[in-house]
């Protein structure tokens, strides 16, 4: 092979050119051209990342990635999918300018020993290119498979020119070589037009079984063994294998909106706590992120379904099942929040601010951005939501504005780069029969809690009662390996009764090791202490329930994570005479 090539580039200056002719892109162009857009129609079907619930100038974490899980190569594909590599790579910009000199590459030079053999090919023949940024890349190694190519892209056009009379630019040495050569590669050329539709094939039948043109699927399982120690609380748990499925089938009709229907089933429960005497302690400290939305037996129900949809400079959040909060409006807990999803903080509470907890269900907000850039006070914007826990209820003291609801109000700040802060509002209404405070929307009569003791959650009266919250979040990133985050929250609850008033305190610091040991791993410790009230008729115990937590998720791949992690609460049910629990948690976190 190597002898009739050196007799080859001895006997025309135009095999020449086509022997260290085309970089990849001008090569596989040729062949892969048709793959490569059956390939770009088929991933059509992929929705813009989903827009971000709020345009605060908060610290980001990185934002959730999505991933793709490839299919397994065969010695075969693994040839065609470095082709389409090298394809793709000119298709960078839209088209290859054509060149019809050689001097128009800039690494090219009169004084190389193939300036000739590549004049000729430009001048002569026109059947080379490059790439985009004007260079041409002769020093490049080229595979028999690109060879192939390039020749057959040469011979097409020559194939042009005698058939518009200009044969005599050929020479009839020129043509017996290039025969020659098309024989010899003829194999191969053969196997890259199969590939090539096959590849065609294969993609036509998807595009036709495709799930959906406008919508993507993000799931996420995550797999948890956890047990708790301590006591009295520590003999009545068992070590548990618990688990919790989320498939978000994400729509986009614009590509700039994007409508959440999010399927979830789990079999997970928080833990029992038990004071001194033997009894349960009602509190709900040490609940974990994947316990929320779990149905507890693994059945499957639509736990969120909301709509984001820019409108102006504004930002509209539509819920109409199970929103929150910190769906619509900056949390400032970068690394720790994740929407109660498996790669951030284990407890609810080191997650974000209890305040976020009040209310749920079905509603609306809006997002405004003000003020500009160019001054140390950055764009801030100001943040209104409402949600409603029982908006599907038409009974009487139900409904979209007679049940149980939360209205939000938040002024959002960023002052440079590093440091961003907000101040929060929220009003709500609890119904008649009692209730919780943090019940993630569970509505009128709910026994749902998520975050912080009995004392601070407990609705006592039978008239109803209303709250009123105010927090303060700040997160700040002295380094792009540091930030540091932390909350505090005072809420005032006015019973219809007597003796139904009280008020409740939080507050937490974390502090997060971005990329800790590895790049995508995270080190997390948290402190505070949970919602807490002291001082209420008929509750026992005055104590502060203080919460630390520590975790390290360790990424394994892009799509897998596992996160150890302790969380140690003091004072259980805010009564110093309990016996500390400490819980212990190994989650692993598999995207997709």
């Amino acid at each position: 092979m190597s002898h009739l090539l050196w007799k080859t580039l001895v006997l025309s200056p135009v095999v020449l050119g086509v022997t260290v002719l085309v970089s990849a892109r001008a090569i596989a162009a040729e062949v892969a051209g048709s793959s490569e857009d059956a390939k770009a129609k088929a991933f059509q079907t992929e929705a813009p990342e989903a827009i971000g619930a709020s345009l605060s100038m908060q610290i980001q974490q990185p934002s959730a990635e999505k991933f793709v899980v490839a299919q397994a190569k065969t010695d075969d594909s693994q040839v065609l999918e470095q082709v389409n590599r090298y394809s793709s790579e000119g298709k960078k910009q839209n088209s290859l300018s054509q060149v019809t000199s050689v001097s128009q590459f800039s690494d090219v030079q009169p004084t190389d020993w193939a300036f000739q053999a590549l004049q000729s090919l430009v001048e002569r023949y026109g059947c080379i290119a490059g790439y985009p940024n004007s260079t041409y890349r002769g020093n490049r190694a080229l595979t028999r498979y690109e060879f192939a190519a390039g020749l057959n892209a040469c011979l097409d056009r020559v194939t042009e020119l005698i058939a518009t009379a200009t044969a005599d630019l050929v020479t009839k040495q020129d043509l017996a070589t290039l025969q020659r050569l098309q024989e010899e590669f003829s194999a191969e050329l053969a196997t890259l037009r199969g590939r090539v539709d096959a590849l065609e094939a294969r993609t036509a039948e998807l595009e036709a079984n495709q799930f959906s043109t406008t919508t993507k699927l993000v799931g996420e399982a995550i797999f948890a063994v956890s047990d708790i120690f301590g006591g009295n609380t520590g003999d009545v748990n068992n070590t548990v294998f618990q688990d919790r499925v989320r498939l978000d089938l994400q729509t986009s009709f614009t590509g700039k909106d994007v409508l959440h229907t999010r399927l979830a089933a789990g079999n997970a429960t928080a833990f029992s706590q038990i004071d001194d005497a033997g009894f349960p302690i009602d509190t709900a400290e040490g609940t974990q992120t994947f316990q929320i939305g779990s149905t507890g037996n693994n059945s499957v129900i639509i736990d969120w379904l909301a709509y984001y949809v820019p409108i102006g400079p504004a930002q509209v959040y539509i819920a109409g099942t199970g929103g929150i909060h910190s769906d619509y409006v900056a949390t400032n807990n970068p690394y720790f929040e994740d929407y109660d999803g498996g790669n951030g903080a284990l407890s609810t509470f080191a997650s974000e601010s209890p305040i976020y907890r009040i209310g749920g269900g079905a509603g609306a907000a809006l997002t405004l951005p003000f003020g500009k850039g160019g001054s140390i006070l950055r764009p801030s914007s100001l943040t209104i939501g409402y949600l409603a826990s029982n908006a599907n209820n038409p009974g009487g003291n139900q409904g979209l504005f007679e049940g149980n609801y939360a209205a939000l109000g938040q002024l959002n700040f960023s002052i440079g780069d590093r440091l961003a802060i907000a101040a929060t509002y929220v009003h709500g209404y609890h119904g008649a029969g009692g209730g919780n405070l943090f019940d993630l929307g569970g509505g009128l009569g709910s026994t749902n809690r998520v975050v912080g003791t009995g004392q601070a959650n407990t609705l006592t009266t039978l008239n109803g009662s209303s709250s009123n919250s105010y927090g303060i979040e700040a997160a700040f990133r002295p380094s792009d390996k540091l930030s540091v985050s932390g909350f505090i929250s005072y809420h005032d609850i006015t019973g219809f009764g007597a003796d139904d008033d009280y008020e409740a305190w939080s507050y937490g610091l974390g502090i997060a090791l971005p990329d800790f040991g590895k790049k995508g791993n995270v080190l997390g410790i948290f402190a505070g202490a949970e919602p807490y009230a002291r001082n209420r008729p008929n509750f026992v115990g005055n104590d502060v329930p203080y919460h630390f937590e520590g975790f390290y998720r360790y990424r394994v791949s892009d799509n897998i994570s596992i996160t150890p992690g302790v969380i140690w609460l003091t004072s259980p049910g805010q009564n110093s005479d309990n016996d500390d629990a400490i819980i212990g948690t190994l989650r692993t976190t598999f995207t997709f």
